[in-house]
């Protein structure tokens, strides 16, 4: 790198010290060219390093823009920007595409040399596993995400007994060390008769219970018992692993059983069972590398921000997220991954137009210390873990943080495509919205996540919450759930969030493995929050659920077609809970109220409910005349609300006769999604494949538990 500094002095020399100073950036570029158009740099972290010299010798207040031209850039190392890299309010710094260009910066090693054994099993020695003690935990072939070996390669094995032993309690509810044991019926366990002595480091099982997810190591099979055992961190009195959790085994060669799926052995082989048609000469196999891509670092406490910088139509892919050795203990939302491009001290840093894929871990993180910054226009798909996440997950701090230079807050989240998540870690979320506060969540596309599509707020029950006045609204959540997780939402919030605002969202298909799979879930103590004007349909358990909480608001809106009940609450307290005023509740199935609802404090009152498929209207085991007698909806009608042809989702009204006897307003809830031109609304909707593949995994959950939930 020493020898691009003369050039860069020289450079200077002939710039005008007021202008926009432009750096170019190209695949054919050199780290001993100018950065001039006719001589590029190679790479975003010379252009970076010019900027730093050029800062160094003009002393000037100057913009810089680099600009990166069209093609294929391997990234060696992370990007990383510190303060010193920093713009100003008229003089930002830009990393952006040249007009036309698509730039795609990866993190990722191509894989080549394979040869094909007799079984037609691909396999290739890679010299840095076999020397160096290399281990990747994802795979990309012909740039889809690849299956690590896994048993069994469809559905779960289904846990039959737990026990545990705790080695070290610690000061929490969860011990700090403890050892369980999972036990498996004969036939379970016969499917782990592959696993040898030889391999039994590399082994590992994924168990999914109700709303969280282990990933863990096993230490032994107990053949004679029919058991694992396994170690690390005791279980969760309040989730724990019981009998009937689902369990999968893999990273083990038996299981190498199935086309699409692959392994790296101990001794550095790596193999590969292709799918149909497919051939070495006609694939590409890809490694991720890099465990990070992007990092701006600052020191919020210290007051030494990154400042105004931004990124404007940059493709980033292939990022790493290596198992850590414990593997990976239940935690909610996925909130202790870290993220391929992490912003932290950091302030009026954005991110536009541009793109993620393919990567083992959360998208974006803006995290401890960062403000009035903004990711918008931009696509981010097949994540391992979630999509954009803001604020941190920890308050131990709580004085320092409650407006503090480290709190999280003015975040604008913004007209993005957030779509297949949770790949490698299915608690992941679409939007994660920590300890942060007035940030705006709107017109984002959400779909195809198995927890969550939005979840505003970290703390349980009535402690000091820092999130607040969050706006949630004009997105569309859809196809979120599966079978796979329980309690879970479209909309989720936790904690007192006086503010918030969730308002004019499209939601539906939303389902969960057994209870939950709700349109909006007011969860342990959310507080202060209105829910407006949001279109909710073909939901599992509710349009509408609280846990407990205080004060809430839900107004106006249309909750539709749910399967089991069509809203809930489960715990009522000696303070009023909710208002429940001038929404429309339409159903065809289930109970129209299902919970506390004989004990809770609320306000309910201006609803029209009507059932499509006759008089059945079930409150809480009540008739709407008792339902009534209880103080609840004394001025609400059990009449047809008059939409056009709600079974095929057109819930616009053919009268204003019913609506108006309730007060409500129409609003368009066409409006929620994405904006922009035909290319971008089009790519916001799934495939056909995978809207087929979530309407048979409901189907069969239901025929085959239809009392789950």
């Amino acid at each position: 790198m020493k020898n691009i500094y003369p050039i860069i002095i020289f450079l200077i020399c002939f710039l005008p010290l007021n202008a926009q100073v432009e750096f170019y950036v190209s695949p054919t570029g050199n780290h001993t060219n100018s950065g001039a158009k006719n001589q590029p740099f190679a790479s975003l972290i010379e252009a970076r390093d010019a900027i730093r010299h050029h800062k160094e010798t003009s002393k000037k207040n100057q913009s810089y823009t680099v600009i990166i031209q069209d093609g294929h850039y391997s990234m060696m190392e992370p990007l990383e920007l510190g303060p010193q890299d920093s713009g100003k309010e008229k003089f930002p710094v830009i990393y952006k595409a040249e007009k036309g260009a698509k730039p795609i910066f990866s993190g990722g090693k191509i894989i080549d040399g394979f040869t094909v054994n007799s079984n037609g099993i691909w396999e290739v020695k890679i010299p840095e596993s076999v020397y160096y003690n290399w281990r990747f935990d994802q795979l990309y072939v012909n740039h889809k995400r690849a299956t690590l070996a896994r048993t069994p390669n469809k559905g779960f094995i289904e846990l039959d007994t737990v026990t545990q032993n705790i080695w070290k309690q610690g000061q929490g509810k969860v011990a700090d060390k403890a050892e369980q044991k999972l036990f498996f019926d004969k036939e379970a366990f016969e499917s782990l008769s592959g696993i040898t002595a030889e391999n039994m480091g590399q082994v590992r099982f994924k168990a999914y219970h109700k709303w969280d997810y282990t990933l863990r190591y096993i230490d032994a099979i107990n053949k004679d018992s029919l058991s694992i055992t396994t170690s690390g961190k005791g279980m969760k009195p309040w989730n724990p692993l019981k009998k009937g959790r689902r369990v999968v085994f893999e990273n083990y060669k038996a299981a190498l059983d199935a086309p699409g799926e692959w392994f790296l052995s101990e001794e550095g082989i790596l193999y590969y069972m292709p799918k149909a048609g497919k051939t070495p000469e006609n694939s590409t196999v890809i490694v991720p590398v890099l465990e990070q891509l992007v990092a701006v670092k600052g020191n919020a406490s210290e007051g030494n921000y990154v400042e105004y910088i931004h990124f404007e139509g940059l493709s980033f892919e292939y990022c790493h997220y290596r198992i850590p050795a414990t593997g990976s203990e239940p935690n909610q939302a996925a909130a202790v991954l870290n993220a391929a491009i992490n912003v932290e001290g950091a302030r009026n840093i954005t991110f536009s137009n541009g793109e993620i894929s393919k990567i083992g871990q959360h998208a974006l993180w803006f995290g401890k210390g960062v403000s009035h910054s903004i990711v918008e226009n931009s696509y981010m798909h097949n994540l391992g873990g979630g999509g954009v996440y803001l604020g941190g997950f920890k308050a131990s701090n709580s004085k320092k943080a409650l407006g503090g230079k480290e709190h999280t807050h003015h975040i604008t989240v913004n007209n993005n495509i957030i779509q297949t998540g949770g790949q490698e870690f299915p608690a992941a979320v679409g939007v994660w919205v920590g300890h942060s506060s007035d940030s705006n969540i709107m017109h984002n596309d959400i779909g195809n996540f198995y927890y969550t599509g939005i979840s505003v707020g970290w703390v349980w029950g009535y402690k000091p919450s820092l999130a607040k006045r969050n706006r949630i609204a004009y997105n569309h959540i859809h196809h979120i759930g599966w079978d796979l997780l329980s309690d879970m939402a479209a909309i989720y919030t936790l904690g007192a969030s006086e503010g918030t605002v969730v308002e004019n969202n499209l939601i539906h298909h939303i389902h969960s493995y057994s209870y939950g799979g709700w349109g909006m879930y007011a969860d342990e103590g959310s507080s202060g929050i209105v829910f407006r004007n949001n279109l909710v349909y073909n939901t599992k358990t509710g349009g509408f659920q609280e846990n407990y909480g205080k004060e809430n608001i839900v107004k106006n809106n249309i909750l539709a077609f749910a399967k089991k009940y069509q809203m809930q609450c489960t715990i009522a307290e000696e303070h009023k809970s909710f208002t429940f005023t001038h929404n429309i509740v339409l159903f065809n199935e289930g109970m129209v109220a299902k919970g506390a609802w004989d004990d809770v404090i609320a306000e309910i009152d201006y609803n029209i409910y009507w059932n499509t498929n006759g008089n059945e209207y079930d409150f809480n085991k009540h008739s709407f005349r008792n339902w009534r007698k209880k103080g609840f909806d004394k001025h609400s009608f059990l009449i047809d609300p008059k939409f056009k042809n709600p079974l095929q989702a057109d819930f616009h009204f053919k009268s204003k006769k019913n609506y108006k006897k309730i007060n409500f307003i129409p609003f368009n809830y066409s409006e929620a999604g994405v904006v922009g031109d035909k290319y971008w609304k089009q790519k916001a909707k799934l495939s056909n494949s995978i809207i087929e593949s979530f309407d048979l995994a409901v189907q069969k959950n239901i025929i085959e538990n239809p009392k789950r939930g």
